[in-house]
């Protein structure tokens, strides 16, 4: 089986801390992840990740933006 190998800028979900984020880029082993409504990156394994569905990448946005209302998160 081939390893998945995500885009830049495509939405993936990893897989072991079911975030989802957009590819912002790679760094030796790492792809860097920034969850959908913004905020800190972090460093993924490429093997813990799998592409979203578009329903699923507008379900994060979506509930992302909820949440920054709420003020629970920056804009």
């Amino acid at each position: 089986m081939t390893a998945y190998k995500p885009l830049l800028h495509e939405t993936v979900e990893e897989t072991v801390t079911r975030k989802v984020g957009k590819v912002m880029g790679f760094e030796g082993p790492y792809v860097q992840l920034r969850p959908v409504g913004g905020g800190r990156e972090w460093d993924a394994k490429p093997e813990n990740l799998k592409p979203v569905t578009v329903s699923e990448g507008l379900s994060a946005a979506v509930a992302a933006a909820n949440a920054r209302s709420r003020g629970e998160l920056r804009p």
